[in-house]
């Protein structure tokens, strides 16, 4: 059965479309089935995966209102191999349409439900807010991974980010564990950042994850490139640390 991990965070530019891409590319490296799910109307995961999501006919957002449509005929194959369930500007509706609908948080968590045996891995990209659609996610998911950049202003919001986890596995998702924070965005040459990362190890020493996400250009040159670091810089420093990454994720088994 797959293990579905959600990536959240509620403040954006944090590194958690390219987390989500880049963990999915390491994991399919060690031979593993991973299915990509977009769940962020901005479609920033699937333009990253060298999708046009504007001239995509059918995507999760048609998924999440038609009974009818199964989850598997939307998903594209990419070039490099990457199953993605595609989101554009369409799915910014759902979160008015589907308030009034029965069992709503579970959506996502149906449509899976038929997929199940066929990925080790379902990566979802949440989009940048804790709405509908994130706590669909998070109802979905077996763990979260919560990328955090090493910049002050990121810390901020990480206790609420926290207390709607607590309440999805009250009232939702008993399942749902917190898998870890990831670093993001980091440049040991600045104090700043190192301070940072310092206070996010005393602040959560049993959730920070070891991996380390660094501050490159070739991590943007990369989603321009539309491919993962992986394989736009297979020797970086930033690939690297997603497989580090992948091998913190096989472990958590």
């Amino acid at each position: 059965m797959a293990k579905v991990i959600a990536f959240a965070q509620q403040k954006g530019g944090v590194g958690k479309t390219t987390s989500t891409i880049n963990l999915a590319a390491a994991l399919m490296e060690l031979g593993r089935r991973v299915l990509l799910v977009d769940l962020d109307p901005q479609g920033a995961l699937s333009a990253g995966l060298g999708l046009n999501p504007m001239a995509l006919e059918r995507t999760i957002y048609n998924v999440l209102r038609q009974n009818s449509l199964g989850l598997a005929e939307v998903i594209q194959i990419t070039d490099d191999g990457f199953h993605v369930a595609p989101a554009n500007i369409d799915l910014a509706a759902a979160e008015i349409e589907l308030v009034s609908e029965p069992g709503r948080e579970y959506l996502l968590k149906e449509k899976l439900r038929p997929l199940q045996g066929d990925y080790d891995y379902v990566l979802i990209d949440c989009q940048p807010s804790l709405g509908l659609l994130t706590l669909n996610a998070l109802s979905a998911a077996d763990g979260a991974i919560l990328p955090v950049e090493t910049e002050y202003f990121a810390l901020r919001g990480m206790e609420l980010l926290f207390g709607t986890i607590k309440k999805v596995q009250a009232r939702i998702n008993p399942g749902l564990r917190i898998m870890g924070i990831l670093p993001t965005k980091y440049d040991s040459r600045t104090l700043h950042a190192r301070e940072v990362l310092e206070e996010l190890q005393r602040t959560y020493p049993e959730m920070l994850l070891k991996s380390v996400v660094p501050r490159t250009v070739k991590l943007p040159d990369s989603t321009v490139a539309g491919q993962s670091i992986l394989k736009f810089n297979t020797a970086s420093v930033a690939a690297d640390a997603y497989r580090k990454l992948a091998s913190e994720v096989e472990a958590s088994e």
